[in-house]
């Protein structure tokens, strides 16, 4: 919320004091109100002509003040500003109803000429008023992430020139009102995560402008609607985690216009035929399929086709069978999500061809081989000039870490440049030119069979901020070259068989223990007297040649005292 909106607030609960016993002839208007309207007056970074109160200290006489008859405290004003056209309270801790106002204005349903509402990121709850419908030139209302409960009023037949409506994050319940799925004005619709039931039955012959719709997160039942595919207009449709099912309406293919789509976790079936639909859609950029098709062969069939999708997330579906090759025809993929399904065969080379692919995650699944030298050759993680094509509205995408859904973004860009294969079968070195990828900033190898040094010139990666080898096989010393990493804020090379000294400054000087445990050759200077690798090799042979002689000659000793033992 903004400054100004901030003195607006302040000024409307000035106007609700009650007033002093001052005598009328003291001032035409009440001190409380006089300083209300001037503290807002001040707020503002145009002043309002003749609202001074030095120069005119009757505010009653300011543009745009209604004030009633009261002479025995000074007259109060009962209202201003009547041709206000834009309200945002957004993002405080305002708390109460809306339905009695009590964190907002009485009047603020009689404000006619109010175009735009933002509440959203308050505490308002109660039921949603009826008297929104008198707001008849409302063309924006935004009152998410609220606790605002019930049913939405089915008032939606009087504002006919309402575009945008976003109540996502509240507590509504109930079906979606008949005057809301016929409104002919709606541009953007998102109820997101409520707990809206019923069927999804938007008439599309009549939302003619609708271009955007987000009902994920409700309880909606049934087969995803057919009827969808007749709002041609639209470009965003998200109806992830909901009680749907079945397959992928077939009349889907004449959504030309189509560039999101996310239906993660609504239990489709038949991944082929989604996939055969879906490819269709020219325009689509956008896919996010995720917690579908559950244990199912991923599809390999060569005529599949996306020349624009630019992120497909394909996660934690169980699917089965090897990385399919008509990905490698999706040139303009920036995202890749398939990670948490039981894909196995080796990692295409292919992958290092894609000039703007940023964030690859192929994590706990049964690949192997080698890691591919070819994803030390991504472009966009070498140069980082990446054009981002970014949603046409609130669009989230979940991050899902350990099982569990731990991060939202709601822009492509959020994302943190990455590169995640682990808990896999993946086997042999890591290469040394991972040094390449200066725009990397995660890079997590954890869970595998990968042995060999840790590279040198990894210090080359001069963005990397998380950097996880754990749980491998790899041996020698850590590079002291690695304390010039100096955005690494998380590292984790535990349970290898490394050894040698904990390289100390920089970053390494904040990493925990638990970072290094589990491997038996490693230790800081400060607490033990460390060797080089040689030096430790050396030493352990030596203890396995000496050792036949220290059994010899500890058995010797025991025989000599038991025989002076039996001669006395």
């Amino acid at each position: 919320m903004g400054f100004r909106v901030f003195c607006l607030y302040l000024a409307l609960l000035a106007l609700s004091l009650e007033p002093q016993n001052l005598k009328s002839e003291e001032l035409t208007c009440n001190p409380n109100d006089l300083r209300a309207m001037a503290g807002f007056s001040n707020c503002l970074e145009s002043a309002i002509a003749g609202w001074n109160s030095t120069v005119f200290p009757d505010c009653c006489s300011w543009s745009g003040i209604t004030c009633d008859n009261s002479t025995v405290s000074g007259r109060r004003v009962v209202g201003f500003l009547q041709n206000i056209e834009i309200i945002d309270l957004s993002n405080n801790d305002f708390v109460g109803s809306i339905n009695n106002k009590g964190s907002l204005p009485g009047t603020l349903f009689q404000l006619k000429n109010l175009s735009e509402l933002n509440l959203q990121g308050n505490r308002i709850s109660g039921p949603l008023s009826n008297g929104i419908g008198n707001l008849s030139n409302l063309v924006k209302m935004d009152i998410s992430s609220n606790l605002i409960s019930g049913v939405l009023p089915d008032i939606f037949g009087s504002l006919a020139r309402l575009e945008h409506f976003s109540a996502m994050s509240n507590s509504f319940t109930g079906h979606l009102p008949n005057s809301l799925v016929n409104s002919p004005s709606l541009q953007m619709l998102n109820l997101s995560n409520n707990s809206l039931s019923g069927p999804i039955n938007l008439n599309c012959s009549a939302m003619k402008n609708l271009v955007s719709l987000g009902l994920a997160g409700n309880l909606f039942l049934g087969p995803i609607p057919d009827g969808l595919s007749s709002c041609r207009g639209l470009k965003a449709l998200n109806l992830a985690r909901n009680n749907l099912g079945g397959e992928l309406p077939n009349n889907f293919k004449n959504l030309k216009s189509l560039t999101q789509l996310s239906l993660s976790n609504t239990s489709l079936s038949n991944i082929l035929s989604a996939l055969r639909i879906l490819q269709h859609c020219r325009n689509l950029s956008m896919l996010v399929l995720s917690r579908n098709f559950l244990d199912k062969q991923i599809p390999n069939d060569a005529s599949l086709e996306f020349k624009n999708l630019n992120s497909l997330i394909l996660a934690n579906c169980q699917l089965r069978g090897p990385i399919p090759q008509w990905l490698s025809r999706c040139h303009k993929l920036q995202l890749l999500d398939l990670s948490r399904n039981h894909l196995g065969g080796n990692i295409p080379s292919w992958f290092g061809k894609f000039d703007s692919l940023f964030y690859l995650d192929l994590s706990n699944n049964s690949l192997k081989g080698e890691i591919p030298k070819s994803l030390t050759e991504l472009q966009s993680l070498i140069s980082g000039n990446i054009t981002i094509e970014e949603p046409v509205s609130s669009f989230p995408f979940q991050l899902v870490q350990q099982g569990r859904p731990t991060l939202t973004y709601r822009q492509i860009s959020s994302f943190r440049p990455t590169l995640d294969l682990s808990y896999n079968n993946l086997q042999g070195p890591i290469w040394p030119d991972f040094w390449n990828l200066k725009r990397l900033h995660v890079l997590n190898l954890k869970g595998n069979n990968l042995s060999g040094p840790i590279p040198n010139n990894l210090s080359g990666m001069r963005d990397l901020e998380k950097l996880d080898l754990s749980h491998n096989k790899l041996s020698g010393e850590i590079p002291r070259s690695m304390v010039n990493l100096s955005f690494v804020s998380t590292l984790d090379v535990s349970y290898n068989h490394l050894c040698g000294e904990i390289p100390k400054g920089g970053q390494f000087d904040t990493f925990p223990s638990t970072s290094f445990e589990g491997n038996n050759g490693l230790c800081r200077a400060e607490y033990c007297t460390c060797q080089s690798e040689q030096t430790f090799i050396r030493k352990k042979k030596t203890t396995i040649i000496g050792l036949p002689f220290e059994i010899g000659a500890a058995t010797g000793f025991v025989l000599t005292v038991n025989y002076c033992f039996l001669s006395r």
